[in-house]
């Protein structure tokens, strides 16, 4: 099923079942008022969500208390507006490999062994149409498209099996960051959060099942696309070269500890190996811009300023959008 949350003027906005074509919605408060409501109940929620959906589907949703109407993202918040925990992995290893050998230097061994995991802010995260709002844009500002999971409950040491079957939904991200401050920051010992600003998602947030058998083994085998400013700038297949997946690195974070349902774990930035690319094939303006500085010698492609826009969108095995588009535009705070 896909669920959306709208903005209604509330810290986590109201629960909607989206059709799958996306064409239309129906409000979801008879059966929980919010996505996180849902997730804290989900054994008992998510079949009646899921009855909804269904008969939304089928055009037979029209008896129920309110009548569908069109879904708009515009209306939309992040599907999950704000959680306890939020974590970002590695698991795209061409992404820092790259890094690494734009600055002469190579990957340490021990990220390719097990996830390398990022923790990252839980509140703040922008809807799919919300600008992207900076007091000044010479900081280095840098889209990143990128996939997450929201997760049921998990134990201490759970397996990479049993975190696969608690992957409750599925999200699409643009983890946008400073590229500029992240050197500085990482050096002084500071964390990451000072160079990494609130993610944006994508309207819908989706159920494994919607993917049908490009869900596998714990990946999103579909294209990835994304263009800046109208143009194209990567158009990447987000189940290849994923070193690790969803169960794994939900298995490394719960390794010492029990997370909680709503937790979300995203994948780090899509990334494909150049044998893979469909040129020029980026997720974030970083990777072509080590891709430049390996080729060239210098960074030639410039990050965001002021008025520059980015989409990011997934497409499912029809090529029909599958969680709705993400279209941000860079905007000046107000004085």
């Amino acid at each position: 099923m896909k669920l959306a949350t709208l903005d209604d003027g509330t810290r986590d906005g109201q629960l909607a079942v989206v059709s799958r074509d996306l064409k239309t919605a129906h409000l979801a408060d008879g059966i929980a008022p919010t996505l996180r409501a849902a997730l804290d109940d989900w054994a008992f929620i998510a079949p009646q969500l899921d009855a909804l959906y269904r008969m939304l589907n089928d055009g037979k949703a029209e008896g129920q208390a309110r009548r569908p109407f069109d879904f708009d993202p515009a209306r939309c918040m992040a599907p999950l507006p704000r959680t306890a925990r939020r974590v970002t992995g590695a698991a795209y290893l061409n992404h820092p490999e790259l890094e690494q050998r734009a600055q002469g230097a190579e990957l340490a061994p021990a990220w390719r062994d097990e996830p390398v995991l990022r923790e990252l802010a839980g509140d703040g995260f922008l809807g799919p149409l919300q600008d992207i709002v900076l007091a000044r844009d010479d900081a280095g500002v840098d889209f990143g498209a990128a996939l997450a999971v929201v997760t049921g409950d998990l134990a201490p040491g759970a397996t990479p099996d049993a975190a696969h079957g608690q992957i409750r939904l599925l999200l699409l991200s643009n983890d946008i960051v400073l590229r500029n401050l992240a050197p500085g920051v990482l050096a002084n010992g500071w964390d990451w959060l000072e160079a990494q600003l609130a993610s944006a998602f994508a309207p819908v947030a989706v159920t494994p099942d919607e993917l049908g058998e490009a869900w596998r083994g714990g990946k999103a085998d579909l294209a990835l696309r994304v263009s800046s400013n109208g143009n194209g700038v990567g158009v990447l297949e987000a189940g290849a070269d994923m070193a690790f997946s969803f169960p794994q690195l939900l298995a490394r974070l719960c390794r010492t500890r029990a997370i909680g349902a709503g937790t979300i774990v995203g994948s780090g930035v899509v990334s494909n190996r150049a044998a893979r690319r469909k040129t020029p094939g980026y997720a974030s303006i970083a990777e072509q811009r080590w891709q430049e500085m390996l080729a060239e010698g210098e960074a030639l492609t410039p990050f965001m300023r002021f008025g520059d826009t980015v989409r990011i969108e997934m497409l499912d095995d029809s090529g029909k959008s599958l969680f709705g588009a993400i279209e941000q535009t860079l905007a000046r705070a107000p004085a």
